[in-house]
C-alpha cells in the first residue's frame, strides 16, 4: 500500500537483474526528493546506518529492513527482499563467489555486443559506431574478446608481475571500546593520519588501520598489535571487525556473529576472545557500521 506521506509518490518498476540493493534505494529516495532522514525515519533506523545502506559500507540489510525499505521508497513487494537474499548468498559465498560472477556478467555484456555487432555487419548496417571497421579501430572489439577469453590477447613473453608499490593504509588511532573518534560523514574512519602503514598485499584504497588496546583480544590479538580493516572485504559470521555502534558512536574491534533473537529480529553478537570478558548482543540497526580485519601486523616483544 501507499504510504500517503510521500510526496510525488508512483509505484517504481521492479529492478532489472544485475542492479545492487545500495544503488536502487539511493536512485529511488533521490527521485522522491527525500532527505536521508526523512526515509530513516520511516524505516525506523539511523540516519547514519540508511548512510551506510547507500554508500555500501556494510553488508546488505536484513529481509525486515529491506521490507520497510519497500514501504518507505513507495517500490514493489519484495523487490528489494528477493535482491537482498541474492546479495548475502554472494557475500556469504566470499570474494572468489562475487569475483566469478562480475566476471560471469562482463562476458554476458561482452556477449550481447559483440552479437549486436555481427548482427549490423550482417544486415550491412552502416551506422560507424556500430560497425566491426569501427569497433576494431577503436580497440573496443580486442577489449569485448578479452573479456569472453581473457587470455586470448595475452601475447607477454614473461612470467614476471608488474611491480606495484605497496598500499599506505592510514593508521587512525587505537581500537578498544571506545577509540578512534572521528569519522567521515559516510561513515569511515577519517583519512587524515599522522602517520601510515604500508601493506604490498592490500588493494582496498578505503583500508584502514588501528592499533589494539587492552587484552580483549587475546591471545590472538595483542595490546599494540597492529590491525588493517577493509571496509571492501565481504562480512561472514565469525569474523573479527571494527564495529561502530549507534547512538554513542563508539568504537570496537571484536568477532562478530549474526544471530537471531528469540522474536526472529537479526541479532548481532559481539564476542571477545578473551573468556574474562563477556560478549555484547545488539539489534542489528544499532551497528552502524562494521569494517573486516584483514591481516594483522604483530607487535615484537
Amino acid at each position: 500500500m501507499n504510504n500517503p506521506n510521500l510526496p510525488n509518490q508512483h509505484p517504481a518498476p521492479l529492478p532489472p537483474r544485475g542492479r545492487n540493493v545500495t544503488d536502487i534505494v539511493r536512485e529511488r529516495r533521490a527521485e522522491l526528493g527525500l532527505s536521508l532522514q526523512a526515509v530513516a525515519d520511516r524505516v525506523g533506523c539511523a540516519k547514519s546506518y540508511l548512510s551506510a545502506i547507500e554508500n555500501r559500507h556494510r553488508s546488505t540489510p536484513s529481509d525486515d529492513v529491506l521490507a520497510r525499505l519497500e514501504s518507505a521508497l513507495a517500490l514493489p513487494a519484495q523487490s528489494l527482499v528477493d535482491l537482498g537474499r541474492w546479495q548475502r548468498s554472494l557475500e556469504a559465498g566470499g570474494e572468489g563467489v562475487q569475483r566469478d560472477v562480475q566476471d560471469l556478467r562482463a562476458a554476458q555484456q561482452a556477449g550481447r555486443r559483440l552479437a549486436e555487432l555481427l548482427a549490423r555487419h550482417s544486415a550491412k548496417d552502416d551506422n560507424a559506431k556500430h560497425t566491426l571497421d569501427h569497433a576494431y579501430q577503436s580497440g573496443e572489439l580486442r577489449r569485448l574478446v578479452e573479456q569472453l577469453a581473457p587470455h586470448a590477447g595475452n601475447i607477454s613473453h614473461t612470467n614476471a608481475a608488474p611491480y606495484v608499490l605497496p598500499l599506505e593504509v592510514p593508521l587512525i588511532n587505537k581500537v578498544a571500546a571506545g577509540y578512534p573518534t572521528e569519522f567521515t560523514d559516510l561513515g569511515y574512519p577519517a583519512r587524515c593520519a599522522d602517520e601510515y602503514v604500508r601493506c604490498p598485499d592490500i588493494e582496498d584504497p578505503d583500508a584502514f588501520a588501528a592499533r589494539v588496546v587492552g587484552d580483549s583480544m587475546m591471545p590472538t590479538y595483542a595490546e599494540g598489535d597492529i590491525v588493517i580493516f577493509s571496509p571492501l572485504r565481504p562480512l561472514a559470521s565469525g569474523m573479527d571487525c571494527f564495529a561502530r555502534i549507534e547512538p554513542d558512536q563508539a568504537t570496537t574491534f571484536k568477532r562478530v556473529y549474526f544471530e537471531k533473537d528469540k522474536h526472529g529480529r537479526d541479532m548481532i553478537r559481539l564476542q571477545p576472545l578473551n573468556n574474562a570478558y563477556p560478549p555484547r548482543v545488539l539489534a542489528r540497526e544499532d551497528v552502524a557500521g562494521l569494517y573486516a580485519a584483514v591481516k594483522v601486523i604483530k607487535v615484537i616483544p
